[in-house]
């Protein structure tokens, strides 16, 4: 059983873990340079965001979600909890809170955009960089079912 919950503050070192993992499983377009400065952003401000958890039976986080508003910024599984449904139940948990949930995702991740078509977000947009300027193109993706 899967429990949605707010983070907590003595969870930073796991959320790093669990993105730093699911990265490397599906990030490997990203450049080593690229990858690198990413994590030193990332470790910047990420222990310390209001992250939505979902936690195995025993409180253990195996993956997260970062919402601004109606905007996922972030959605991170654990590559050993994939195929579960964490992600699904974060996405569905964004949905109830957001009906009209929008999310961005790297093109080159084929696997992610796929998963979102299948929870029923539709594609909007596409950008030609990342939020940094890098060269990763985004697929701008809203939920419309």
């Amino acid at each position: 059983m899967t429990t949605i919950r707010p983070s907590r503050p003595d969870e930073g070192a796991r959320v790093i873990e669990i993105w730093r993992a699911a990265v490397d499983a599906t990030h490997d377009f990203l450049t080593p340079e690229d990858r690198q400065a990413i994590d030193a952003m990332v470790c910047g401000f990420l222990p310390n965001a209001p992250l939505w958890i979902a936690a195995d039976d025993s409180d253990y986080p195996v993956a997260f979600m970062l919402l601004d508003e109606g905007h996922m910024e972030a959605l991170f599984v654990d590559p050993a909890h994939r195929g579960t449904g964490v992600g699904a139940a974060l996405v569905r948990h964004a949905i109830a809170l957001h009906p009209t949930l929008t999310t961005d995702v790297n093109e080159q991740n084929a696997q992610a955009v796929g998963f979102y078509e299948r929870m029923g977000f539709r594609r909007t947009g596409r950008s030609e960089v990342d939020g940094q300027g890098r060269p990763y193109p985004l697929i701008h993706l809203k939920y419309l079912d």
